[in-house]
């Protein structure tokens, strides 16, 4: 398409919940129902505290923090403003069900918005993960979007990125796993003596946290997720790679470089971790979500 050339009308538009990790270099500019985070009786929506600030709260614990899924009004605000930019459709992507409530928050805003705006259709789509592998899965539905597509196709593209697309991390200490509940003290102390870190994915198709492996300290963590990429795709299989870190960026070029000694990288972003995940996992985290050669459109 050159500039002189009419872009074709969106079909649809999308929604999606705090859960994202966004790219610049990807379609993931959406309206956003954001997850929030409390401090003992103080609550803050996820964007409405500074990066630098959350990380220094839950270095400092006393107490430790909680997050909660995002609202039905987050979700209907985030309708509104998909409605009021022309959209006629509606794609809410939200977090995998097993990682969140999010979905029936989404659920609850779209009955609630069939007595305000009955002509507007929204579709919930789960992606399945979160993170940066929701992130996949956005651009594929914003690509769709801004081809004009149908939303038939975008789904069906969505699918495909979702059903292709691992995500894996792995965390320096075990110690806010250990504070919000995720693990119990007993394995948080073994594994710190032991200095073993957990390799964690998203099991498909129920959408939880699963230990793929474990592995000998932080670094061996990183290896690890490299090692895991391979089994799946194979080894030589070009990969797309949406890179996340916590408090060390060096983390992700550390992993994206284990990455590259097995697989061509056809298309590689960086981007930091959000709050939702961080306040989980600590302050130092690393990962990745990866999906093999070319996008579905581009096949």
């Amino acid at each position: 398409m050159t500039d002189s050339q009419p872009r074709p009308t969106p079909q649809f538009a999308a929604v999606t919940d705090g859960g994202l990790d966004a790219y610049a270099g990807l379609n993931n500019a959406v309206p956003v129902a954001p997850f929030s985070v409390t401090f003992g009786n103080d609550t803050y929506a996820m964007h409405e505290l500074p990066r630098e600030q959350l990380m220094a709260r839950i270095l400092a614990g006393n107490p430790h923090p909680s997050t909660s899924q995002p609202t039905p009004q987050a979700w209907l605000d985030g309708y509104r403003q998909a409605a009021a930019q022309g959209a006629t459709h509606i794609v809410a992507l939200t977090i995998s069900p097993g990682l969140s409530g999010s979905t029936n928050a989404a659920e609850q805003a779209r009955s609630l918005l069939e007595q305000e705006l009955p002509d507007l259709q929204v579709q919930l789509f789960n992606s399945g993960s979160l993170s940066a592998a929701q992130a996949f899965v956005l651009h594929a539905l914003m690509t769709a979007a801004g081809r004009g597509e149908s939303l038939e196709t975008a789904l069906r593209w969505a699918e495909q990125v979702r059903d292709e697309t691992e995500l894996y991390f792995t965390i320096e200490t075990l110690e806010f796993l250990q504070k919000g509940g995720r693990i119990g003290k007993v394995a948080a102390t073994l594994g710190g003596l032991l200095n073993l870190k957990p390799v964690v994915t998203v099991e498909k198709p129920a959408g939880i946290y699963t230990t793929a492996a474990r592995a000998r300290g932080y670094k061996g963590g990183i290896r690890e997720i490299a090692a895991q990429l391979t089994r799946r795709y194979g080894e030589g299989t070009p990969l797309r790679l949406g890179l996340l870190y916590g408090s060390h960026p060096e983390d992700a070029e550390l992993l994206r470089e284990q990455i590259a000694a097995s697989h061509p990288i056809v298309w590689a972003e960086t981007t930091p971790v959000n709050g939702s995940l961080m306040v989980h996992t600590g302050p130092r985290a690393v990962g990745v979500a990866a999906a093999p050669g070319a996008w579905p459109w581009e096949r």
